[in-house]
C-alpha cells in the first residue's frame, strides 16, 4: 500500500480568537501528532487576535508548517468556513483552542472515518481543571447530571447525533454547505443535524481523545451555559425537529423554580408541590455531588453542589431568554 492510500491526507483546521494562553499548548499537540507530517496540513483561522497569538504561532518549533487564515467575523463556525477553501486534506479535522489532542488523535479520526462509514467522528470531552473550582468543574463535566451527552460520559463507541469537535470527510461538509456561520454557539449541533438530515451518519469514538480546559469559575461557568442555552434555542428556531428530550430538562426546572415561587403565595397546595420539587432536585444535587466526588475526589464535595445548580439554572435560563428574544 502507499502512502497515499494508508494515510490521506488530512487538514487540521483551529479557529482561535486572543488563545495566547493555550496556543503553545494546543498547536504544539497538534505538530506533535505520529501522523506523517507531509501528509498533515495545519491551518489556524484567526479572528484577529488582539493579544500575542499570532507571535507565539509564529515562534514555535515547525511553525513553517502552520498557515494562518484571516476570520474578520471571529467566531468559530466563520473560521471554519473561512479556512476549508485553503485546506488540501480530503479529511478535515477540527481542533479547538484550549484542547490539547493526544498524540494519536488525528490517526484515530482518519480510522474512524474509514472503518465505519460515518460523515463525522469524534471522541470525547475530557475536562482538565487548573484552580480548585475549575477541577470540581471538570470533575462535574464528567457527569451525566450535568451534560447529559455521550461525548461527555461515553466510553462506549457508537453512532449517536452529535460528537466533540470533529472530523470530516471534506465531501461531506461541502455537501451541506459548511458551517453556519450565523451560529455563534451550539454550531456543533446544528452541523450535525444537517449532516444526519443529509442522510450521513455521525460516530462517536473513545479512542479519538483529547483534554479539555474548562471554565476556572463559577462566574465564567455560568456566562458559558447561558450562551449555549440561547444557542440550543436558536437551532430549535433552524430545526423544530432536532430537539431531545434531554434538552428541555433545565429549562423545565428552571419554569418550576421560578413559576412555583410565583404562583406558591396563591395556593397551599402549589406551595407544597414547589417546595418538595427543590427538595427532591437538593436530594439529587447532592447524591449526584458526592457520586462524582466519591469518582474524581471527595475535596471537591463542597463546591460541586454549586457547579451543578450553576450549570442547570444557566443553561434553563439562556433557553428562556432565547424565546423572549425570538
Amino acid at each position: 500500500m502507499s502512502i497515499e492510500a494508508d494515510y490521506p491526507l488530512v487538514t487540521v483546521i483551529m479557529p482561535v480568537y486572543n488563545e495566547a494562553a493555550f496556543i503553545a499548548r494546543s498547536l504544539g499537540a497538534v505538530l506533535a501528532q505520529d501522523y506523517p507530517p507531509e501528509r498533515l496540513e495545519v491551518l489556524i483561522a484567526d479572528g484577529m487576535s488582539q493579544d500575542a497569538t499570532r507571535q507565539i504561532i509564529q515562534n514555535l518549533p515547525n511553525a513553517q508548517r502552520v498557515r494562518i487564515i484571516d476570520n474578520a467575523k471571529r467566531l468559530q463556525a466563520a473560521g471554519m468556513n473561512a479556512a476549508l477553501p485553503h485546506a488540501r486534506g480530503e479529511i478535515i479535522v477540527r481542533v479547538d483552542g484550549h484542547t490539547i489532542i493526544a498524540p494519536h488523535y488525528v490517526r484515530a479520526c482518519v480510522r474512524a472515518l474509514q472503518q465505519t462509514g460515518a460523515w463525522n467522528v469524534g471522541g470525547g470531552m475530557h475536562p482538565v481543571g487548573e484552580t480548585p473550582m475549575g477541577k470540581a468543574i471538570a470533575a462535574a463535566g464528567k457527569s451525566a447530571f450535568a451534560v447529559p451527552t455521550a461525548f461527555h460520559v461515553s466510553e462506549t463507541p457508537a453512532y449517536t447525533d452529535t460528537v466533540y469537535m470533529g472530523a470530516w470527510w471534506r465531501w461531506a461538509l461541502e455537501k451541506v454547505g459548511g458551517y453556519d456561520a450565523a451560529f455563534a454557539i451550539n454550531e456543533d449541533y446544528e452541523l450535525n443535524y444537517r449532516l444526519r438530515a443529509a442522510g450521513g451518519k455521525i460516530y462517536f469514538s473513545p479512542a479519538i481523545r483529547s483534554e479539555y480546559y474548562p471554565r476556572q469559575t463559577l462566574a465564567a461557568l455560568w456566562r458559558q451555559y447561558y450562551r449555549y442555552g440561547i444557542g440550543r434555542l436558536q437551532t430549535l428556531k433552524k430545526h423544530p425537529k432536532s430537539l431531545r428530550v434531554r434538552q428541555l430538562v433545565a429549562p423545565l426546572f428552571v419554569a418550576g423554580v421560578f413559576g412555583g415561587a410565583l404562583l406558591a403565595p396563591f395556593s397551599a397546595e402549589l406551595r407544597v408541590a414547589w417546595l418538595l420539587g427543590l427538595l427532591i432536585y437538593a436530594a439529587a444535587n447532592l447524591f449526584f455531588s458526592w457520586r462524582t466526588a466519591r469518582r474524581y475526589g471527595m475535596d471537591h464535595l463542597p463546591r460541586l453542589p454549586f457547579v451543578f445548580l450553576t450549570i442547570h439554572l444557566a443553561w434553563g435560563l439562556g433557553f428562556w431568554r432565547g424565546i423572549l428574544k425570538g
